[in-house]
């Protein structure tokens, strides 16, 4: 085709511009993106040398530190182990940069600098401990060191089990009466972020679901501002921590229980009318009622069961097998779908009328 004559191509790889950096501890972890076109617009075939760089002094220069071969387009890592100079100290700034070369050694320039802190990170967490309880799992570990700023706490958490296909009930539901089909699928990582102060050396995550598997790691975290560029110092990540989420937990004591006697009138016998407060819980399979004639209480043992093999739906009972002038004392318990029964709520008293 006719036309003005263009200059050869250098066949530079473009620029990356995506880099970022995390430290943990002592290491430095780098992602970026490889380019698939070089800066003539033209498709990158072969494999590119890229030479990762370290700078300490604020120069914008490459000290390098490992050359890697990867492909166009490819997700390029590396983690970076800091030397012992780098690991100790004051906090200061540490740049990272990614530089791209072709096979002449030539490169269209540093990538984008990605910061990180140089200097002692914060102590690691090495007593990670995770406790089930009804309101969710309880994490907990040794307080910061007496002679260390104090610094917050990321709770990492990974979801080990697949994504529930089953109603779906969450440590939140055990205590509510919300519905345990309205919750939408589970993420797989979360993070939980405990600042200095807010609960000591606990956190409880209440966003747990019952049924599901767990896997929990700690990081300390400090934040330094340099050169006017505040940024997290932070610890090596904790050993992990599994627990399953197992519901294994009574419903709510009930509350509010109150007895009303009736006597015998138009050929109906004396009776006593029981209601409580309902007890709040998605996983609540019903109420038991308990009574024990104040005539024959002589022990706890006295105490007998007189609602059915069948939990009580509603909460309230009526008890028609009651004697003329006898006072008894009722007690109502909670108990879930999985079986485990609450403790008895405290006695309401009630005196049958004499014929």
């Amino acid at each position: 085709m006719p036309g003005a004559p263009l200059p050869p191509s250098l066949n530079l790889p473009a620029r990356v511009t995506d880099l970022s950096a995390v430290r943990a501890g002592d290491q430095v972890a780098l992602t970026w993106t490889m380019p698939k076109r070089n800066t003539d617009k033209t498709l990158l075939k072969a494999n590119i040398a890229v030479r990762i760089c370290r700078d300490q002094f604020a120069t914008a220069s490459c000290s390098a530190v490992m050359t890697l071969q990867l492909e166009p387009g490819a997700d390029g890592a590396f983690t970076d182990a800091l030397p012992p100079a780098l690991a100790a100290g004051s906090p200061r700034l540490l740049t990272y940069f990614v530089e791209l070369d072709n096979r002449k050694g030539r490169s269209a320039g540093l990538s984008n600098g990605a910061n990180v802190l140089a200097g002692k990170a914060p102590a690691a967490i090495t007593d990670l401990a995770a406790t089930m309880r009804s309101d969710g799992v309880l994490l907990s570990w040794s307080p910061t060191p007496a002679e260390a700023s104090p610094a917050a706490v990321r709770l990492e958490r990974n979801l080990l089990t697949p994504p529930a296909r089953k109603p779906i009930q969450t440590a939140a539901d055990h205590d509510s009466s919300a519905s345990i089909l309205a919750h939408p699928a589970e993420p797989l990582t979360q993070t939980l972020l405990v600042e200095p102060g807010a609960l000591g050396d606990r956190a409880i995550d209440k966003d747990i679901r019952f049924g599901e598997t767990y896997e929990y790691r700690a990081q300390r975290i400090e934040r330094v501002t340099v050169d006017g560029k505040t940024l997290e110092l932070d610890s090596s990540l904790s050993s992990p921590v599994r627990i399953d989420a197992e519901n294994s937990f009574p419903p709510a004591i009930p509350t509010g229980l109150a007895a009303v006697a009736t006597p015998a009138a138009n050929g109906a016998g004396p009776s006593i009318d029981l209601n409580w407060l309902p007890v709040s819980s998605a996983d609540l399979a019903g109420y038991i009622v308990y009574r024990r004639d104040i005539a024959q209480a002589e022990s706890a043992e006295t105490w007998r069961r007189i609602s059915p093999a069948q939990p009580v739906a509603d909460p309230a009972w009526h008890d028609a097998d009651v004697q003329p002038g006898h006072t008894y004392q009722y007690a109502v318990s909670s108990i879930g779908q999985n079986g485990r029964e609450s403790a008895r709520s405290a006695d309401a008293e009630e005196t049958v009328p004499a014929e």
